[in-house]
């Protein structure tokens, strides 16, 4: 036996100044129990990041937080600045080196700011591991302060190599042979798979003998490295492929599934797994089960058995026959002995999809549905998606046809986004299922022939697709239920906007009517009635001529102004989402807009959108007014309820109390202030920019939003006036309205009721057994509209009303009398909104406003007010 070669000893440079802290007290136990490795820590005191040792970069996270070196022993040093700080998404973090680069000893990496650092994150403790810790034989940390660049903060002694223990296996190298299995799976990490979930992957890799591989796109990496793992910047819903070769493939390969699943030490939401088999099958058969019992725990149920109840997709009443409509199943061939040929066939069919949806696009640009026509158009851009393709091309390179890839592809990806917590992106779901459907009908000749529909019918189906919808012929369908569904599908959005009553969600047993049966649609209600008489049909006949008459002299008189009888203006002006909604207000008579939904520009993508994207979506909207109106743009409102991909916020027991609303945009400041800086930009194209914040809860709130507004305002240089206001949706801003309004700078409120009388009543709106108490004409909602209003005028300052108790023709008169000074409604309400406040005296508002105070029930409220003769 030959002698051992002599032991190499390091020394690692101090790479922060601060105190030196044993790794085994750092209050994370991937990091106490060495997880990633045997290291150090350190307690930072000043704000740069050094190298402790000369190398290479490595891996240089996104998000600027952690930095690894490969010295020229081979050692692979992490340096971790604080803990959780990866949620900062950059913040704080000024990157000086790029991967690939040679540094040297004591050579600045990272800039951070330390006291931002320290009110946002978990501890500002900096971890210094060496994730190869198989290649020293100790680490010997000093103590105490040590200086950056210039103090030994530890001692490394590699681990000595004898002459007869013979060349080490190469990293990644298969013990023994064996068999190779691969797998799929989908990274449901929030902030991705950083420094915490890949320790604890490589923890479970390494109890395997085979040689793992982790791969995303064309990069690879061993599942047995961190420094791998990190380097391949696997972000949430990435696809991740795993490779195992050796005596236990199989079972690794299942073993990491799992655990990627279950999302290795991190709460994360149910997403499918990215296998062939898994998003094919069994991603279905879940998604299927959670709809039993046959009466879903989320859908309203009726009492009487001839009223099915459902919510609002589109307003209007239909009466008619019902078609039910079902969808057969394609049937597809697994397997098929020419991948070229298979493959061949499905771009063939994916251009031909592409064409016919070009010409549907082209159509309806033609007929001015330029909504519509947007829609097909985002269905050509799936289409041409690369990662939809290359899953499908993957499935044809082993052995499936492309029939069986491409259904496997697409509902994959249909069934990633129904699992969203956003409802808009997961309502965009059908869209994937359409374009998929479509194309799969191409492939194997199996396309579904359009039923010839016959005068009034009304369509009963599981769902439909956006294709469906927008080939409806008006003037034979009269309104249509969907059990699946909601009011912001891109279902919902072409029925609003060929003015077909439609309901959503509504209750499965619609399913089982009879085909030919006579039944009422009511859209405005979200109900379907059945088995009526003949004079209760005549009756409700009636009711729809008076509302046809009614409304055609509403819209007559749609760009008057809103004056009551005795000469009092109130403001009518839009909801919108976007330019095309501006646009489409202006020609319901609106007089400007009462709130803009910014996030609309930050969904359905998966970056942040640029300060000159959004310039550019702002200054469409404004244009699309007439100069001088108003456009109220409420700043992003997302939060842990309606979370972003690219903007992560930790799950919380109760989102609707937690970090959303303008308490994301003081967590995360550089959102806020892009935005604003973009509203500034655009405050000179038109409109009166006006910029409100939502979910202000308390005074400090407020001062802390306006005074980033002031700064960034005073940095633009704009001089044209943009107004600063709140959202009123929390109680305590009405509560305390006498002291918001008396806040410098606080120019208007504008009351989200939907919310506002959801906290005051401590009720969601969706719960099933909740939502029909859920009304904003609940007497305590009206007062705190009603103090506002006072508290508001007494300093000279507006209320307005943004939320949907604008839009509700018998809350509107008791609004008006309470003070309210603008209505911002529904595209389609405005002229009635406006016909209504025509109708009244503010003298007959005031008195019923102060009736309605005193009511004690909603029901009480609104038989103030009757509907209108219809």
């Amino acid at each position: 036996m030959s002698e051992p070669t002599t032991a190499t000893r390091i020394d690692f440079i101090a790479p922060l100044t601060g105190i030196l802290v044993p790794i085994e007290q750092v209050p994370d136990p991937v990091f106490a129990q060495k997880m990633m490795g045997e290291g150090f820590s350190i307690d930072p005191l000043a704000g740069q990041l050094v190298a402790p040792v000369a190398g290479e970069v490595v891996d240089l996270q996104q998000s600027g937080h952690a930095v690894t070196i490969r010295s020229a022993d081979g050692l692979e040093i992490l340096m971790h600045i604080g803990l959780d700080t990866v949620q900062l998404q950059g913040q704080g973090f000024t990157p000086l080196v790029a991967e690939g680069q040679q540094v040297t000893a004591g050579e600045p990496l990272i800039d951070f700011e330390l006291d931002f650092l320290a009110t946002r994150a978990k501890s500002l403790l900096t971890q210094i591991v060496i994730a190869n810790s198989d290649l020293i034989d100790s680490l010997t940390p000093k103590s105490g302060l040590v200086n950056a660049g210039q103090d030994v903060a530890a001692q490394v002694t590699l681990a000595a190599a004898s002459d007869d223990d013979g060349a080490a296996a190469a990293p990644g190298a298969p013990a023994g042979g064996g068999t190779t299995a691969i797998g799929e799976v989908l990274i449901p990490n929030p902030t991705g798979m950083h420094a915490r979930p890949a320790a604890n992957l490589v923890n479970v890799a390494k109890g395997f003998d085979s040689d793992i591989q982790l791969e995303k796109d064309d990069e690879s990496g061993s599942a047995k490295s961190i420094v791998s793992i990190l380097a391949l910047a696997l972000a949430f819903g990435d696809k991740m492929t795993i490779t195992a070769t050796g005596p236990d493939a199989q079972e690794a390969v299942e073993a990491l599934t799992r655990a990627i699943n279950d999302g290795l030490g991190e709460d994360v939401s149910t997403m499918p797994s990215g296998t062939e088999d898994t998003l094919a099958t069994a991603a279905v058969a879940e998604d299927a089960s959670l709809q039993e019992p046959e009466e879903s725990f989320n859908q309203p149920k009726s009492e009487d058995p001839n009223v099915l109840l459902g919510v609002t997709a589109s307003p209007g009443l239909g009466i008619g026959q019902v078609v039910q409509l079902r969808h057969e199943e394609i049937e597809v061939q697994e397997t098929a002995e020419d991948p070229a040929q298979e493959r061949a066939n499905l771009d063939a069919s994916v251009e031909r999809s592409i064409g016919e949806l070009n010409e549907l696009q082209q159509r309806l640009e033609a007929e001015g549905s330029e909504e519509k026509a947007a829609i097909f158009g985002a269905h050509q851009e799936i289409l041409r998606d690369p990662e939809l393709l290359d899953r499908a091309y993957k499935g044809i390179e082993q052995g499936k046809s492309a029939a069986f890839a491409w259904r496997a592809s697409y509902t994959g990806f249909a069934t990633t986004l129904e699992g969203l917590d956003n409802e808009v992106l997961a309502g965009r779901a059908a869209d994937m299922r359409d374009v998929g459907q479509r194309v799969l009908g191409e492939l194997t000749g199996q396309r579904q022939e359009k039923a010839e529909l016959a005068a009034g019918t009304i369509l009963i189906a599981e769902d439909l697709s956006p294709s469906d919808t927008a080939q409806l012929d008006r003037s034979k369908v009269v309104g249509f239920a969907t059990t699946q569904g909601g009011a912001s599908s891109h279902v919902a959005i072409i029925a609003r906007s060929m003015d077909i009553p439609a309901v959503a969600g509504i209750e499965n047993r619609a399913l089982d009517i009879p085909e030919g049966a006579r039944v009422v649609l009511d859209g405005t209600a979200g109900k379907l009635q059945m088995n009526l008489s003949d004079e209760e049909i005549s009756g409700i006949e009636a009711r729809q001529r008076r509302i046809a008459e009614r409304k055609a002299v509403e819209d007559a008189a749609k760009d008057e102004p809103a004056v009551t009888t005795d000469g009092h203006q109130v403001a009518v002006v839009a909801n919108i989402g976007g330019a095309d909604d501006a646009r489409d207000a202006m020609q319901h008579g609106a007089e400007g807009v009462g709130l803009l939904r910014s996030e609309f520009v930050f969904m359905e993508r998966a970056t942040a959108p640029s300060e000159q994207e959004q310039v550019d979506v702002y200054a469409e909207c404004s244009r699309a007014l007439k100069p001088g109106q108003p456009l109220v743009l409420r700043t992003l409102d997302v939060g842990g309820d309606k979370p972003l991909s690219y903007l992560p916020i930790p799950t919380e027991e109760n989102p609707f109390l937690g970090i959303r609303g303008v308490r994301v945009g003081l967590e995360q400041p550089q959102v806020l202030r892009t935005q604003l800086r973009a509203i500034f930009a655009a405050a000179d194209t038109g409109a009166e920019l006006q910029v409100m914040f939502p979910m202000i809860a308390t005074i400090d709130d407020w001062r802390r939003a306006k005074a980033i507004f002031d700064e960034e305002r005073a940095a633009s240089g704009v001089t044209t006036n943009v107004p600063c206001g709140i959202m009123m949706e929390v109680p305590s801003v009405a509560v305390m309205a006498q002291q918001f309004a008396a806040e410098e700078g606080c120019d208007f409120f504008s009351v989200g009721t939907n919310d506002l009388t959801s906290y005051t009543l401590a009720m969601d709106r969706g719960h099933p057994k909740l939502a029909a108490q859920v009304d904003p004409c609940n007497p305590a909602v009206l007062t705190l509209i009603g103090n506002a209003a006072a508290a508001l005028h007494a300093q000279g300052k507006w209320l307005g009303v943004c939320g949907g108790v604008a839009s509700d023709p018998q809350a509107v008169p008791i609004l008006v009398g309470l003070g309210v000074d603008e209505l911002s409604c529904s595209i389609p309400a405005i002229p009635s909104v406006k016909a209504k406040v025509r109708a009244y005296s503010l003298e007959q508002c005031k008195h019923l406003a102060a009736q309605a105070v005193t009511c004690s029930t909603p029901e009480e409220v609104r038989s103030l007010v009757p509907m209108d003769e219809d």
